[in-house]
């Protein structure tokens, strides 16, 4: 779950929110930083690749390879490569997205499942749906092909230097964009414009009620760096928006989960549903902003320039370079490191719940 503080910081550097001073991390800095410790847990050795849904063997559910984690993966590392210019990232990023499809995350009508479970070489794929799922895939395909219709001879010279395999036009990265685009009709049924989170069906758990946030940030988000995405996005956003603002009439205005409900409001009520009604309306402004910015268009936000700072990144100025990511195995001491802090975090809310008991 760390890859969602990778895009905000990925988010800071693109948007040109104010650079922190020069001696604290900058968010460039930061993003890539994530990727670097995502990209060391890439794991070959069952399913043919792909990220595991905990970071340690001993963490419940490790077998699991969800389709979230890689494909905020892939979010993360096709921005860096568009903001930075680095064919690092611009691999990894197809990497991503050619497992995933090639394991059957992506289905071959675009709709994108939840994960499969690495204890039978992921033989048997999760078919369930979520809003965040299209949403990582479709802003991460978005930036990949923008890459390709502003510099076609940058993904040439890639070609010549890496043999990476898609660089005619920005063609298949646009079949992948309509693709995912046409499969939202998941989450918008019966052909209205009004997102669903399937799950509303019965009961959404506490995660759940957030991802129709993440799919309204990243459908506005896809408008400008694929623009004949335009008509289709911006009529979801908009009828969305004005089905979210008539369930916003809880108390103290508190916002419900089911948009559908229109003025009746659905007695659910929290931080993910206040989340996704404001993403939807934030998203009404995506026409009223400039594009995101790069390295080479106006960015500057700086990132690690290699080396001890950091692997497999560029400079943040679009210099292009090429710097191969190092993995290791996960020792002893890291496991012995997490298991204190996990139970650090289980004993001190215990210790202070004994406190207020025995001093009450």
């Amino acid at each position: 779950d760390q890859i969602f503080w990778g895009f905000a910081a990925m988010s800071a550097a693109e948007l040109k929110y104010p650079d922190p001073p020069a001696d604290q991390p900058q968010w460039l800095e930061l993003a890539e930083n994530t990727f670097n410790s995502q990209a060391t847990r890439w794991d070959t050795a069952t399913c043919g690749g792909g990220l595991h849904w905990q970071a340690f063997e001993y963490n419940g559910g490790y077998s699991y390879k969800n389709t979230i984690s890689n494909g905020g993966f892939f979010n993360v590392a096709a921005r860096l490569a568009r903001y930075t210019g680095n064919e690092t990232f611009v691999e990894w990023a197809d990497k991503v997205w050619d497992w995933s499809e090639a394991l059957g995350l992506i289905s071959e009508d675009y709709l994108i499942h939840d994960g499969a479970d690495s204890v039978g070489n992921c033989s048997e794929i999760n078919s369930l749906q979520h809003a965040y799922l299209p949403a990582v895939y479709l802003h991460g395909a978005a930036n990949m092909d923008n890459i390709v219709s502003w510099s076609p001879g940058y993904l040439q010279e890639i070609s010549l230097l890496t043999g990476y395999s898609q660089t005619n036009g920005s063609e298949i990265w646009k079949t992948r964009i309509e693709g995912i685009v046409k499969g939202l009709s998941t989450f918008f049924p019966n052909g209205k414009g009004i997102m669903v989170e399937p799950c509303e069906k019965g009961q959404c758990d506490l995660n759940s009620r957030s991802f129709k946030s993440y799919l309204a940030r990243f459908m506005a988000a896809t408008i400008p760096l694929a623009p004949f995405t335009n008509e289709t996005l911006w009529h979801k956003i908009q009828e969305s928006s004005k089905a979210a603002a008539e369930q916003c009439n809880g108390p103290d205005n508190a916002c419900g989960l089911r948009w559908t409900e229109h003025t009746k409001y659905d007695g659910s009520t929290g931080i993910g549903e206040q989340m996704a009604a404001l993403e939807i309306f934030k998203a009404n402004l995506v026409h009223t902003v400039k594009a995101p910015v790069t390295g080479k268009t106006g960015g500057t936000s700086k990132g690690n320039s290699g080396g001890e700072k950091g692997s497999g990144s560029g400079s943040g100025s679009g210099s292009g370079g090429r710097e191969d990511i190092r993995t290791r195995e996960i020792t002893t001491a890291d496991k012995a490191g997490a298991g204190i802090v996990a139970a650090l975090a289980v004993l001190l809310p215990l210790g202070g719940a004994a406190f207020i008991i025995i001093w009450s």
